[in-house]
């Protein structure tokens, strides 16, 4: 929140769109990060509600040959780059029709080709809020890029998966879903074995929890988070501090 960036593409929609309501839901990913971004964007967006128009902007291509998005679900709009942030999202709410941005006369005249966030989508998004059809934006196009979120699998009796992200908690969020947990007969109170590609160590022997409260202070755990994925906390304490783990890490789950 330290430039005005932020501001500049809420003032264009306002201007716009003025009856619109600005929900933000994250400021803090880091510069390029498309992997985070379209993983955020995808778990945040089924709460809100039917409708709402998602502007998602990390866009390292700006300015390139990358295409600007509309993309109509069943469930809401999405506005951003092409660059696969936003079709994980689009999937979950039920993905429809990408349009290719071509303003045809409706968009104002862009100033730059360094800020599209404020140029191209923050007004493509106020004018779908009141009321302009996305057709009417940009043209139907089959080709996008689609994200390179990962997928836990099981490999060899382990489950392989990877820290997707780290909370301001510092609680490990992983990529591994309760499924895939139950496949190996994991429930409340069984003792997991954890392997991290960068702890040399013979592996942890972390209790599979409910909840943070059945843990001691400061103790280690695993359980199943807000967002239905394994993840590796201690109670009252941030667990990417005392391991010493990144997004971008794989882990390795034995029952």
């Amino acid at each position: 929140m330290k430039d005005s960036y932020v501001a500049e593409m809420k003032a264009v929609i306002l201007t716009l769109c003025p009856e619109a309501s600005i929900v933000d839901i994250t400021h803090e990913v880091e510069p390029f990060n498309l992997k985070l971004a379209a993983y955020l964007l995808a778990r945040a967006s089924p709460y809100f509600p039917e409708g709402t128009i998602h502007v998602a902007v990390v866009d390292p291509g700006v300015g390139g040959e990358r295409k600007p998005l509309i993309v109509e679900a069943e469930k809401g709009v999405l506005v951003g780059p092409d660059n696969g942030i936003l079709i994980p999202a689009a999937r979950k709410l039920g993905m429809k029709n990408v349009y290719e941005i071509k303003g045809r006369g409706l968009l104002p005249e862009r100033f730059t080709e360094t800020f599209q966030g404020r140029d191209i989508f923050a007004p493509a998004a106020a004018l779908i809020a009141c009321g302009v059809k996305p057709g009417r934006l940009g043209v139907k196009t089959s080709t996008y890029v689609e994200a390179a979120i990962p997928e836990a699998r099981i490999f060899k009796g382990k489950i392989e998966g990877e820290i997707v992200y780290v909370d301001r908690f510092g609680n490990l969020v992983t990529n591994i879903g309760r499924e895939l947990l139950a496949s190996l007969n994991v429930r409340p109170g069984s003792v997991l074995k954890l392997s991290f590609r960068r702890v040399e160590s013979k592996p942890l022997k972390v209790k599979f929890l409910r909840a943070y409260a059945e843990a001691e202070v400061g103790e280690l755990l695993t359980l199943i988070g807000s967002w239905g994925t394994m993840e590796v906390s201690v109670n009252q304490a941030r667990a990417s501090d005392r391991l010493k783990v990144k997004v971008g890490e794989k882990l390795w789950v034995e029952a």
